[in-house]
């Protein structure tokens, strides 16, 4: 389906499918809190008779009652050469901080060509692009593959319901390749195939001190302070020029190669780009390494939150009793999660501050980061779609984020991964609002659209 035709379909059938992509965004699915299991449950099954408009059977299978429902649907061709899965997730981040939103975050609000709410790019957008691609595809008369899909509603809070029935359902979600919509074009806006992907652990780390808050007079400089604690064990994490500094944790890396390095810097990276984008240089991570290098092919220990104390106005001036922090690693080849996790708790054991007792606990993710073959016939076949898509064409990106469940089913399923997705820095995702652009949405919808026929019959 051309792009030509595939617009014309978009104009004359806007009204519905934004009227469809707002009803979907409503859903407040954050699958991370358990208030919000009933709006996780709706929205799949509102999902459910949206893919059976298209000719999808579909069942909601559960891992448990107290977790979102797993939605596995299919659409059979006889007699098809090939079958296509598509993995996606509808649960959404949290939305705090609620009052830098400019409009309520479950209420689709289009400003200058874009579309504000949560989960507007991330990721209901981008699989929902793709499957109006689908229907525009159908009502074209192309010719399809077989496609199944997965839509699950835990991905920004671990996979755990996933993960514990991938293998239960190995068989119905077998295919030859794995459709993944929940990345991004590279920063210049070009098309891209994303190589590799980071592996992913995440786990609270709490010092705990006094049996109540002391006074800081009386006991300053006598009882030890969990938050100057923590502080100092985060710190002892890193070397002064940012290096990693945890015994192990860098070992076996698989660096990659040389076709590898070539391809992920050719498009280049313009820190001042980035600096206008986000606020702040690039300069995290280790020095000497090139940026792109550092997200893409560099693991990292990240400290994603640290509490301790009072933090109201005002004084209080107290020694706490406990302070904690949330931190998070990004993996690459060669790096096993378990053999992580156990240096890093070797780490925190040798370095926690005297007098204090230290927990570990809330460890979730435990995946390991991947790369894909660079010239196997299915990126041959997206490369060269992707390329009518800019004058500039499609390049290959190594992504530093994470979709923990991929390289599961990728092992499960039997699946050849694609990841193409089109998101931008400016979508803001997982951040307050976060949105999608018409022409982005378009972009996913076009793929949809050329990318399932090109595995039909």
């Amino acid at each position: 389906m051309n792009k030509a035709a595939l617009d014309s379909w978009f104009e004359q059938n806007r009204e519905a499918i934004l009227a469809d992509y707002c009803e979907l965004l409503r859903f407040p699915t954050i699958g991370a809190e358990r208030e919000h299991l009933p709006d996780c449950t709706a929205c799949a099954q509102w999902i459910a008779r949206f893919l059976g408009s298209l000719g999808f059977t579909t069942e909601l299978v559960s891992a448990s009652a107290e977790l979102p429902p797993v939605l596995i649907a299919e659409r059979p061709v006889p007699n098809a050469p090939h079958t296509v899965l598509l993995y996606g997730h509808y649960d959404v981040q949290p939305v705090d901080p609620i009052d830098l939103w400019e409009t309520p975050p479950f209420e689709p609000t289009l400003r200058n060509g874009r579309l504000y709410a949560r989960g507007a790019q991330d990721d209901k957008g981008q699989w929902f692009a793709l499957l109006q691609g689908l229907r525009a595809a159908i009502a074209a008369g192309e010719s399809l593959p077989a496609i199944r899909i997965v839509l699950e509603g835990q991905e920004e809070s671990g996979s755990g319901a996933l993960a514990d029935l991938a293998y239960d359902l190995r068989k119905r979600l077998a295919a030859d390749v794995l459709l993944v919509a929940d990345t991004g074009k590279d920063p210049s806006g070009r098309p891209a195939i994303v190589a590799g992907l980071r592996g992913v652990l995440h786990f609270t780390v709490t010092l705990r001190g006094p049996k109540y808050d002391l006074h800081s007079g009386q006991h300053g400089g006598i009882a030890p302070n969990p938050a100057q604690g923590i502080a100092e064990l985060v710190a002892s994490l890193h070397t002064p020029d940012g290096a990693i500094a945890v015994e192990g944790f860098c070992d076996g890396i698989v660096e990659p190669t040389e076709a590898e390095f070539a391809l992920a810097t050719e498009p280049g990276f313009d820190e001042n780009a980035y600096r206008e984008e986000v606020g702040v240089l690039p300069v995290g991570g280790e020095r000497g390494v090139p940026a792109i290098v550092r997200n893409a092919f560099r693991p990292t220990v990240e400290v994603n939150g640290i509490h301790g104390g009072y933090g109201g106005p005002g004084s209080k001036t107290v020694i706490p009793t406990h302070a904690f922090a949330k931190l998070s690693c990004r993996l690459v080849p060669g790096q096993n999660p378990a053999h992580i996790w156990e240096c890093l708790k070797s780490h925190f054991e040798r370095h926690c501050p005297r007098g204090l007792t230290l927990e570990l606990t809330e460890l979730t993710g435990c995946e390991p980061g991947f790369r894909l073959p660079i010239d196997s016939p299915v990126t041959r076949i997206a490369h060269d779609l992707l390329n009518t898509f800019d004058p500039r064409g499609a390049v290959f990106t190594w992504e530093g984020a994470s979709i923990p469940i991929v390289a599961k089913l990728r092992d499960l399923t039997g699946a050849a991964p694609l990841l193409v997705g089109f998101g931008m820095q400016e979508d803001r995702i997982h951040c307050p609002n976060e949105s999608f652009s018409l022409e982005q949405f378009r972009d996913g919808m076009r793929w949809g659209a050329q990318i399932f026929p090109a595995f039909g019959a």
